[in-house]
């Protein structure tokens, strides 16, 4: 079984306390049709568990198959420096469909982003955040998205909620 080898911390996208007594974290791409399926179930795990629950997000761009992946991730950090990472994550899961850069401009618009981060964003102004993320997962053993952790070990269980919540309650 894989392990986490960079501990969530203070520079993670993290809904929940950090010193919650269970941590999950996914490794995802948001181009990706199975995070998209993973999304909601993760909102009702996120809603399940309450305060129980940190649930961090990094970004694993598998830019050969989803050509629209990394730049997407892009624009959720740049969405970050302004507070909206997760306005921006929800936003791009809820509309993986469209991706391309002028669908990211429209986002990025909705979410008050100025002009210049957008600007940023477009000139991979944020790809080093994303690649940080992209290679944690890669030594963590992160091979494809979404991979999740529970409590620093690798989650190759059912993605449904019923199962999650089982997993992460044996884990207490």
């Amino acid at each position: 079984m894989s392990r986490l080898m960079r501990s969530p911390s203070g520079d993670d996208h993290a809904q929940g306390s950090l010193d919650a007594p269970l941590m999950m974290v996914e490794y995802g791409d948001f181009e990706c049709p199975y995070c998209g399926e993973a999304y909601p179930v993760l909102k009702a795990v996120q809603r399940a568990m309450g305060n129980e629950l940190c649930f961090v997000f990094r970004h694993f761009p598998l830019s050969g198959a989803h050509p629209h992946a990394e730049r997407a991730a892009e624009f959720a950090e740049a969405a970050a420096t302004i507070g909206k990472f997760w306005e921006m994550h929800d936003i791009l899961y809820e509309n993986q469909q469209a991706l391309t850069d002028h669908s990211l401009v429209i986002y990025g618009k909705r979410l008050g982003m100025p002009e210049k981060l957008i600007e940023s964003a477009l000139a991979d102004g944020f790809a080093t955040r994303v690649r940080r993320d992209f290679v944690s997962g890669a030594r963590s053993g992160v091979n494809g998205t979404p991979c999740l952790f529970i409590n620093g070990e690798r989650y190759d269980g059912p993605r449904e909620v019923a199962h999650l919540i089982t997993a992460l309650r044996a884990t207490l």
